[in-house]
């Protein structure tokens, strides 16, 4: 097989059965690549950090739930079939009074909890279901 080959799956990601391969919470999966994007799959209730992205957007697709993302200066409610997309160096944090279950769109290497130090709450990388 030459290098511009590829094997492709031909099978469709299904969102629900991935969500149903873990419980814990503020642990982003990985479930798909695009060029340097990866696409992963979270659940989270509660409330999380204040932190940014200075280099890159951040996009959160709720497929079930309502998520609230809290700014300095107001929030918006992202519900069920909706997305929002936060722009790079804007500090947010998001907040799920119950579980939320979404889709996320990252460049590869962001890690969840922002720019700042890395604590409890930060996910490892790149781990794929």
């Amino acid at each position: 097989m030459s290098n511009s080959q590829k094997i492709v799956n031909y099978q469709a990601i299904n969102f629900a059965q991935k969500l149903s391969l873990f419980s814990e919470q503020w642990q982003p999966k990985v479930i798909a690549q695009i060029n340097n994007h990866q696409v992963k799959i979270v659940k989270i209730e509660g409330d999380f950090q204040w932190h940014q992205h200075k280099d890159s957007d951040e996009s959160f697709f709720v497929l079930e739930g309502c998520l609230r993302l809290d700014f300095r200066d107001g929030s918006v409610q992202v519900n069920a079939g909706e997305m929002y997309v936060v722009p790079k160096g804007v500090e947010h944090k998001p907040y799920a009074a119950s579980e939320v279950k979404m889709l996320l769109i990252v460049p590869d290497g962001v890690i969840n909890t922002g720019d700042g130090e890395a604590n409890e709450r930060t996910a490892q990388g790149d781990v794929w279901i």
